[in-house]
């Protein structure tokens, strides 16, 4: 695999939401923000791409990975602690019906085998639509489909990401955390040069989405600690009124993601910045080029 190609793709995860079409223009705001060098905090890592990207572009110094999911949090724990035998375990599992409902049945397993629930997490995140750990299998059960439980499972790009991964380890910090637990922790560490980027579930289909969802008034108690920070941040949303409410007041921009969980359609998202962060000065978030970044951050390193 291509240094291009992990650069495209830095995360061996798939996961629902649009971070990875955004990567770009983050790289942007930090560029036009002067946060180059910062410690990028991700709340809600799930895949955890954006923040693989900035590690590994070297826009962070440092990452803090955070996923209060126990199966997110375990693939993210061996990648990082349990590598080989992570690796070895996708290498020699045969990627067929009966090991997707082997796995499946982990995932349900009260007090699992921390390797176990891991790799559980790696296969049914890769053979799932969407990458949905609760998703259907790519093709079907009876796969019939154009499409095969092993479209998005290239064993070698795979486990040469996940080794990437754990190559930083040492300037990767993982929690699994409340977001709400962790803001408050690092709030009280105002003289830290910290960057937060919040995604939290949706408002409206966070359900249908995440195995841990939000109702009205997590949503309000995430917004009021987020406001209070005293460190710059960022958060995206769906643009639900209830939302748009909650950040009035906080410059925004609103643009359309394409999704693909279960059914592709343009969904409208919202973006809030808090008070004396620039935002980029470009039509979109999404569709920002790697070639138009790397030139702005020529400029300004020259």
């Amino acid at each position: 695999m291509s240094d291009s190609s992990i650069r495209r793709f830095p995360s061996p995860l798939r996961y629902p939401g649009g971070k990875g079409k955004i990567i770009n223009y983050i790289k942007l705001l930090f560029l036009e923000n002067d946060l180059v060098g910062t410690t990028y905090v991700e709340p809600y890592a799930g895949g955890a791409s954006l923040a693989l990207a900035l590690l590994y572009e070297e826009y962070a110094d440092r990452i803090h990975i955070n996923d209060l999911n126990r199966s997110v949090h375990a693939f993210w724990e061996a990648c990082l602690t349990n590598t080989e035998a992570l690796c070895r375990r996708i290498h020699d599992t045969p990627v067929t019906m009966e090991e997707w409902k082997r796995q499946r049945d982990v995932q349900t397993a009260e007090d699992p085998d921390p390797l176990d629930l891991a790799f559980s997490t790696f296969f049914l995140n890769r053979t799932n639509r969407s990458g949905i750990i609760g998703a259907g299998v790519i093709g079907g059960n009876s796969q019939d489909g154009e499409w095969k439980l092993d479209a998005r499972y290239n064993k070698t790009a795979l486990i040469r990401r996940i080794e990437k991964v754990a190559r930083y380890r040492n300037r990767i910090t993982l929690t699994r955390l409340d977001a709400v637990d962790l803001l408050r922790d690092l709030a009280a560490q105002p003289s830290r040069a910290l960057f937060f980027y919040l995604d939290p579930p949706y408002y409206v289909k966070g359900a249908r989405l995440y195995q841990n969802f939000y109702r009205h008034d997590d949503h309000v108690l995430v917004a009021d600690l987020v406001t209070s920070l005293p460190h710059p941040w960022l958060v995206s949303y769906d643009a639900a009124p209830e939302i748009l409410e909650l950040y009035q007041g906080y410059p925004r921009i609103m643009y359309k993601l394409a999704y693909s969980a279960t059914n592709r359609y343009a969904g409208a998202e919202v973006m809030f910045f808090s008070r004396g962060l620039n935002p980029p000065s470009v039509p979109s978030p999404v569709g920002v080029r790697a070639e138009y970044v790397d030139r702005i951050r020529r400029q300004l390193v020259s």
